[in-house]
């Protein structure tokens, strides 16, 4: 905006308060300084540019100088104070707009996430930040070993290489719950996974789950959810992989969806172990470890810490108790399915049997 598009009502007082304080040297008053205060808001308010209207108020000192015989430290003395007081309006009004800016930010992005707004409205005030969710979105969490906010040095280091990177792409990058969050469109997975690398690497180790690319205005709440579903499975049944996708890890809400089932398959076929002696939690660690290692001994034992045979009694243990070989291919969907209900439901710790 030139300094011709500024109204001169942006002016007004500014002439008689530089006669009358530079006349006798005095200090503008109270009032003189907050009716500047007051123009300088609503100068902000307008969208003015503050170079602009202080290369105004310049020029105005210029054309009302005044008469001889006044001195020029108690002219600029009281240019000085009438400019610095409008400022500071300008600034009051600035802070205000971006304090009323991060809270309508916020409140979107907590509907956008709760999933608790009507999806027309939500879909409208979308397009202010740069989302259109008529189209899919995917969403990527990621969490360190401590919380973060959105001013935080982590966030803004990851916002900026995501913007170095990509630029303006309909990426909205936040935090929530402690938790960083990028939301982008469903088709450009290669930001969520550039995101993925900038988090893992900002937050020394932490991990990020992705969830699927879902349509439409709820959309990016279900792939939120996946998201952090995703990360809630990992802690219980202690995935170490830097990123997770959803996608990869859809059997488990399937075999968590009747929660009373497992109970009955774990309490079933796991029940036996706690009669073991020591109770059953180092024959699950034994399980646990033999599935993980593909079925093959000799790495389970070495992740374990045990001798080849010491593990291979173990076994036999586990299958004289439950019934169950683990070495039969029959018997091994039944325990790993078992031994991962197991996991999910904190068992032994937890009683499953009612």
């Amino acid at each position: 905006m030139t300094d011709q598009d500024i109204p001169d009502a942006f002016l007004d007082g500014y002439a008689r308060i530089l006669a009358e304080a530079s006349a006798t040297g005095r200090r503008l008053t109270r009032d003189e300084l907050e009716s500047r205060r007051a123009v300088g808001e609503r100068a902000a308010e307008a969208g003015h540019g503050l170079r602009a209207l202080v290369s105004e108020h310049l020029d105005a000192t210029r054309k009302h100088w005044p008469a001889t015989g006044v001195s020029p430290d108690s002219v600029l003395a009281a240019v000085a104070q009438a400019v610095d007081a409008f400022a500071e309006g300008y600034e009051r009004a600035q802070r205000h707009a971006v304090r009323q800016e991060e809270a309508a930010r916020r409140e979107f992005i907590d509907d956008l996430l709760y999933g608790r707004s009507d999806l027309g409205l939500l879909a409208e005030r979308a397009g202010r930040f740069g989302l259109r969710l008529s189209f899919a979105h995917a969403v990527a969490v990621a969490q360190g070993t401590v919380a973060y906010d959105e001013g935080d040095a982590v966030p803004q280091e990851v916002e900026r290489a995501l913007i170095g990177r990509f630029g303006d792409r309909s990426i909205l990058l936040t935090t929530k719950d402690g938790r960083l969050v990028c939301i982008a469109p469903g088709d450009q997975d290669e930001v969520l996974t550039f995101f993925a690398k900038q988090a893992y690497a900002a937050t020394d180790g932490g991990q990020v789950a992705i969830g699927r690319p879902q349509p439409g205005p709820g959309g990016v709440v279900q792939s939120y959810e996946e998201a952090l579903n995703a990360l809630d499975l990992a802690e219980r049944l202690g995935f170490d992989a830097p990123v997770l996708r959803a996608a990869d890890l859809l059997v488990y809400p399937v075999l968590t969806r009747d929660r009373q089932a497992m109970a009955d398959l774990v309490h079933t076929v796991l029940g036996p172990m706690r009669d073991a002696r020591g109770g059953a939690q180092s024959l699950l660690d034994t399980l646990t470890a033999y599935f993980d290692a593909g079925c093959v001994a000799a790495e389970a034992a070495r992740r374990l810490l045990l001798r080849v045979r010491a593990l291979t009694y173990r076994l036999e243990r586990i299958h004289h108790l439950t019934g169950a070989d683990p070495s039969d291919p029959v018997h091994r969907y039944t325990l790993q399915t078992a031994v991962i209900g197991a996991r999910l439901l904190d068992w032994p710790a937890k009683d499953v049997s009612t």
